[in-house]
C-alpha cells in the first residue's frame, strides 16, 4: 500500500507508456556508442548522451572534468552530465548512473555495439550496467514533468563516467565541487529488488625485490618469486578465517581475498628479482577499511620477515569504502520497495549486495542514498560485466514507472 494517489499513478504509468518507443531508441542509440573503461576515452559518449537528452527537451549542463584529474584517475577523457527540473520548494533528489562500461571481450552472439532486439530483449555491452538507467531516470523525469503533478522540491540527474574507475570523479568530484547538493540520492541498479547496503572493496599491489643470479648458481641470488609464494600461502591460508566473519546485511555473505594479477621474472634461467602481485579485498559493510587494510599489510609483513635479501614494498591501488543506509534512507526504500512491488506484482525485498557502487560517495557525504534502476534479479541474469549483457525491455518500462512513481510520492 502507498500514499500516491490512483489517478496520479495511473497518469504517471501512462505518461510513461506513451513514450516507451522513445525510451528503448534512446537507450540503443547509447548503447551504439562505445565508452569502453578502460580505457576511459568517454568524453564522446557524453557529447552523444547530452544531444539525445536536449532533444528529448531537457537543458543538460556539462562539467568536463580536468585533465590532470582524468589521468591521475586512470582515464582518458571524462565529462559529467546534470540535469536540473525544479518543481517548487523542497528537498532536492539526485538520480545517479554511469555511462562508462567495461570491455566487451569475447564470446557475444551479436555486435555489442549493436542494441540488438531480439523477443523484447536488448543485448548490447552497458544495456543493463548502466546506460540503462540513462534512459529509466530520465524518462521517470519525463513523466513527472508532463503528468503536471503539484510536486515540491527538485529532481536532478547525475551522468557520470568513472563508476568502472572508482567513481573519484563522478559522483564524489559533482559533490566535492558544489555542483550538487542533494538531500537525497538514488543509484543505478535492478527493478526486483531495492538496495540499501553493499561492499567496500580494497586493492592493494604488493611489491616483491629480490636479487637476480644465474640459474647455475642460485645461491648468489635472493629469488623474489620463492619469497612471493610465501606470502601468496599466507594469504590464502587467511581466506578460511575470513569466511568466519558473517555480516548482518541480507543478500552479502562474508569478506573475500582474491590475487587477481601477478608479473614477474626475467628468463627460465634467470633467478627472478621482481614480482608483483595485486589482490582485491572485499569488506562487508560492518567491517572498518583501516583495519582491514592494517591486517592485510601485517599478514604481508610476517610472511616476508626473516627472508634474507628480500624486501617487500604495499601499495594501495584502490579504497571503496562499504556502503549502509544513512538518515532518512530506510523510509526512501521502503517507499521505492512498496511502489515496485504494486508495479512489479512480485514481492520486492531490501537487501545487499556484495559488490561495490557510486552510491557510496552519496552516503559517505551523509546523503540517504538507496539503489534502484531497470533490470533483472541480479548482475548474473542481466550478463552483466560478460557476454551478451541484456535487458528485457518490459523491466525497463516497469522501472521507469516504479521511479516516476516513487519520486511523485516522495515530493507529493
Amino acid at each position: 500500500m502507498t500514499d500516491l494517489s490512483p489517478s496520479l499513478a495511473a497518469t504517471l504509468d501512462e505518461a510513461v507508456n506513451a513514450r516507451f518507443d522513445e525510451e528503448v531508441r534512446f537507450l540503443a542509440e547509447l548503447v551504439k556508442v562505445p565508452s569502453d573503461n578502460p580505457p576511459g576515452d568517454c568524453a564522446p559518449h557524453a557529447v552523444r548522451a547530452a544531444e539525445l537528452l536536449e532533444a528529448t527537451g531537457f537543458t543538460v549542463e556539462r562539467h568536463p572534468v580536468p585533465a590532470e584529474l582524468v589521468r591521475a584517475n586512470g582515464m582518458i577523457s571524462a565529462t559529467n552530465l546534470v540535469i536540473r527540473h525544479r518543481f517548487g520548494d523542497g528537498p532536492t533528489v539526485a538520480l545517479n548512473a554511469h555511462g562508462d562500461v567495461v570491455p566487451p571481450g569475447e564470446g557475444w552472439s551479436s555486435d555489442p555495439y549493436g542494441a540488438e532486439i531480439r523477443d523484447g530483449v536488448m543485448y548490447g555491452r552497458g544495456v543493463a550496467v548502466s546506460k540503462s538507467d540513462f534512459a529509466t531516470y530520465a524518462f521517470a523525469l519525463r513523466a513527472l514533468m508532463e503528468s503536471k503533478a503539484a510536486l515540491k522540491g527538485t529532481v536532478e540527474l547525475h551522468l557520470t563516467y568513472d563508476e568502472e574507475a572508482g567513481g573519484e570523479i563522478g559522483p564524489k568530484w559533482l559533490l566535492d565541487q558544489g555542483i550538487s547538493k542533494p538531500d537525497y540520492a538514488v543509484s543505478a541498479s535492478f527493478a526486483y529488488s531495492v538496495v540499501t547496503g553493499h561492499n567496500g572493496c580494497l586493492h592493494l599491489e604488493v611489491q616483491v625485490d629480490g636479487k637476480s643470479a644465474h640459474a647455475a648458481r642460485p645461491d648468489t641470488g635472493h629469488d623474489a618469486l620463492e619469497a612471493a609464494t610465501g606470502i601468496l600461502a599466507a594469504l590464502y591460508a587467511h581466506r578460511p578465517e575470513l569466511a568466519t566473519r558473517r555480516s548482518d546485511v541480507a543478500g552479502i555473505t562474508h569478506p573475500s581475498l582474491t590475487v587477481g594479477l601477478i608479473q614477474g621474472g626475467i628468463n627460465t634461467n634467470v633467478v627472478p628479482d621482481r614480482v608483483t602481485f595485486r589482490l582485491d579485498r572485499r569488506m562487508i559493510p560492518e567491517e572498518n577499511p583501516a583495519e582491514v587494510e592494517a591486517e592485510l599489510r601485517a599478514l604481508i609483513e610476517q610472511a616476508a620477515a626473516g627472508r634474507e635479501g628480500i624486501r617487500v614494498t604495499i601499495r594501495r591501488i584502490l579504497l571503496a569504502r562499504p556502503f549502509r543506509s544513512v538518515g532518512d534512507a530506510p523510509r526512501l526504500a521502503a517507499l521505492f520497495a512498496a511502489q515496485a512491488q504494486e508495479v512489479l506484482g512480485v514481492p520486492v525485498g531490501q537487501n545487499g549486495i556484495p559488490l561495490y557502487t557510486d552510491a557510496r560517495h552519496y552516503s559517505e557525504a551523509g546523503i540517504p542514498t538507496i539503489l534502484y534502476g531497470a533490470g533483472p534479479r541480479d548482475l548474473l541474469e542481466a550478463n552483466g560485466h560478460r557476454a551478451d549483457e541484456k535487458l528485457v525491455l518490459e523491466d525497463l518500462r516497469r522501472a521507469t514507472q516504479v521511479v516516476a512513481r516513487s519520486l511523485a510520492e516522495l515530493l507529493g
